[in-house]
């Protein structure tokens, strides 16, 4: 009887040439690719008409900084993985300190509208990236926990903007009113897309949740009698502080929120509210996420993730399991949905297309599956690049690209890839197993 001894594997370091090769095929696909956006681009002429101005230029500088940056990226890799050299002390250090990061983060979220540097600006800005931090941590029950591809996200969001907007004007309710029936009209959509894809897996799973938020869109679209079609629903009703409005000049035996605390009219006032009513939501839904994850159902969720097979084994089941992910992550896009709508007072399908469903996916991909902290940080980059580079006008979202290029490359599988297990089971005492 022969043993077959298996020689060990070895990485092979590719030489100087390959690097160099490597590098120069990526410094062509990249002068394709950018010839048509940087090297074209339509000036008027002397006549009046469009006619095309070349700036190859610019595309020989950015197919060298391609050459030059792949070329360096080989160096520093030395022929391992990327997922291997991505791994780095970010995700240990916040597991480490994760709780006190959180803390001194809702500490800087707190004081935001009173800092120095404050201003309606950032303050709008702050609160479009609350609002994505509440869809991201939404999202990461569907994907991140239960490991289900929705591409869809954005037809709950939808739910929840037009189903405010409509009880609030056609039956004159409250911002706290009408918060969770949209909260539960979006779940009921949830389980609807979730009772046809309970047998799809993967692709197939994205691709019939993709064709979910379309069908909503359009639905939108084209039922101009209840939802405007795409005129959209304007003059929707704005929150109140308990009842004190926001106004100038309130109604009679009204008192308006200056009046009520003594102080001067100001526009800013309704827009620092309108910022804490965000956190206060997105809060709530970290608290929720975070305590559920611990339940049977949390548990049941991450089982799903990893193993479909094995939690049947194991008597869970899937149906259930992935009808209460889809709804609850659904159930906080409408929550989400509905302040959008209060926040901006108009809505139309518009703000409702695919791009919304890949940008709040890709903030749950890249702060990395199932963190919640991760989103956070993930939002952050995504809402902040493009406003750091509102500057660079034409070549924002080029440099945008560019931006969460690099970032994949550098953390293949998240910002956060590294996560703490829920439940971590402890051998006893006296031994005999766990």
């Amino acid at each position: 009887m022969t043993t077959a001894i298996r020689a060990p594997a070895v990485s092979v370091v590719p030489g100087l040439g390959a690097r160099v090769k490597d590098a120069a095929l990526a410094a062509f696909v990249a002068f394709v690719l950018l010839a048509p956006i940087l090297g074209m681009e339509t000036v008027p002429g002397p006549d009046g008409r469009l006619t095309l101005d070349f700036h190859f230029d610019l595309v020989a500088i950015g197919a060298l900084g391609v050459f030059l940056g792949r070329l360096a990226l080989s160096f520093a890799l030395r022929g391992r993985p990327l997922a291997r050299a991505a791994a780095g002390p970010l995700s240990v250090f916040v597991s480490r300190y994760g709780n006190w990061l959180g803390v001194a983060g809702l500490v800087f979220a707190l004081a935001l509208p009173l800092m120095p540097f404050s201003s309606r600006y950032v303050i709008d800005v702050a609160t479009t990236l609350v609002i994505y931090v509440m869809l991201g941590w939404g999202l990461n029950i569907v994907v991140g926990l239960a490991g289900l591809l929705d591409l869809g996200y954005v037809a709950f969001y939808a739910v929840g903007a037009y189903s405010y907007a409509l009880f609030a004007k056609w039956f004159g309710l409250g911002f706290w009113a009408c918060l969770p029936i949209a909260g539960v009209l979006a779940a009921v959509a949830g389980i609807l897309l979730g009772f046809p894809v309970l047998r799809l897996r993967g692709d197939y799973l994205a691709i019939v949740t993709l064709g979910f938020g379309e069908i909503i869109r359009l639905v939108l679209i084209n039922w101009h009698e209840v939802t405007g079609g795409p005129n959209g629903i304007a003059d929707i009703p704005r929150p109140s502080f308990f009842g004190f409005p926001f106004t100038r000049n309130p109604g009679e035996g009204e008192i308006a929120f200056h009046q009520l605390f003594g102080l001067e009219f100001s526009t800013m006032h309704r827009v620092v509210f309108l910022y804490y009513l965000a956190l206060a939501l997105a809060l709530v839904t970290n608290l929720f996420v975070l305590r559920i994850r611990k339940l049977p159902i949390g548990r049941a969720w991450e089982a799903l993730r990893e193993d479909e097979i094995a939690c049947k084994a194991l008597g869970i089941n899937p149906t259930n399991t992935k009808l209460t992910a889809f709804a609850l992550g659904a159930m906080f896009g409408g929550f989400a949905g509905s302040f959008f709508a209060t926040r901006q007072g108009f809505i139309s399908p518009e703000s409702f297309t695919f791009i919304e469903s890949a940008i709040i996916l890709a903030i749950v991909v890249l702060g990395g599956m199932g963190s919640q902290i991760g989103v956070v940080l993930a939002a952050a980059v995504i809402v902040l690049l493009p406003e750091i580079a509102r500057e660079l006008e034409t070549y924002r979202m080029l440099f945008f690209g560019a931006a969460m290029v690099l970032i994949m490359i550098w953390r293949p599988r998240g910002l956060l890839a590294h996560r703490e297990p829920t439940l971590r089971l402890h051998p006893r005492p006296g031994g005999g197993g766990s």
